[in-house]
């Protein structure tokens, strides 16, 4: 008799390396791991910005710790890589964006945007591949790209040129580690309320967006739930390559 589906997204055992974890959409996903039982570290540039997360997952009875991490930089990646060991599950979820027209970015914005979206999720995939291949350990890298991979929208130029990227990069990624039995995957959420786009997203601008989303209404975290977990766990152990989109159906509206 095979084991009851709800045991398929038991990630008890595991670890979990979540980046840009401080607040919003990072910080969510870590929360659903810990309650699916993996033991999981919350990174970003500043620790002291993780602790009252780490503290609220540890409360409800899960497993958390902290790590400094910068994905712009690979000496930070390694460091942090080393300290905690090569994680079962990766979710590079660090992300920045700025709101321009095309001719006002600058080069310094465009490789801020790209650093920390593209590169930075290169480096610390590639990073955490490394170790899990040396050690001879499967694992599950998730990418956290954008439905803006896909379509466009104004002012936002570098940050949907990175998403697109990381969108590619994922299934290349997924064709390379198959061999060593590293799964790569990404989940492209449509629009969810976070600290980067709060201001645009709220109010009578945010009002007029709802109305090219078919479900009219913005994302919300626990949206997310399922999707994370089917990627993180043993119930998606035969996906790789795939981007699930999150959006309510925005891109498959006209608008």
């Amino acid at each position: 008799m095979t084991a009851f589906p709800q045991s398929l997204f038991d990630l008890s055992g595991r670890t979990a390396l979540v980046t840009g974890a401080s607040s919003g959409l990072g910080q969510h996903f870590a929360q659903t791991l810990a309650r699916a039982g993996a033991e999981v570290v919350l990174a970003a540039r500043s620790v002291d910005k993780l602790e009252a997360a780490v503290q609220g997952i540890r409360q409800a009875g899960g497993k958390a710790s902290a790590v400094s991490l910068d994905v712009t930089d690979r000496d930070s990646v390694c460091a942090a890589l080393d300290a905690v060991g090569a994680p079962d599950i990766l979710v590079n979820n660090a992300g920045v964006s700025g709101t321009k027209r095309p001719l006002d970015y600058t080069d310094a914005d465009w490789d801020w945007v790209l650093d920390t979206d593209l590169k930075g999720a290169w480096m610390t995939a590639q990073e955490t591949a490394r170790r899990l291949v040396a050690a001879r350990r499967p694992g599950s890298l998730i990418n956290i790209t954008s439905i803006l991979a896909s379509r466009v929208t104004g002012l936002l130029t570098p940050y949907a040129a990175a998403k697109a990227g990381l969108s590619h990069l994922t299934r290349a990624l997924a064709l390379e580690l198959a061999r060593y039995q590293i799964r790569v995957n990404s989940i492209a959420p449509g629009y969810f309320i976070t600290g980067i786009n709060r201001e645009q997203l709220t109010g009578e601008e945010g009002e007029k967006f709802k109305l090219r989303i078919p479900t009219r209404r913005f994302g919300e975290y626990p949206d997310l739930d399922g999707p994370l977990l089917l990627l993180a766990s043993d119930a998606g152990r035969h996906m790789t390559g795939a981007e699930l989109v999150v959006d309510g159906g925005h891109l498959v509206s006209a608008l």
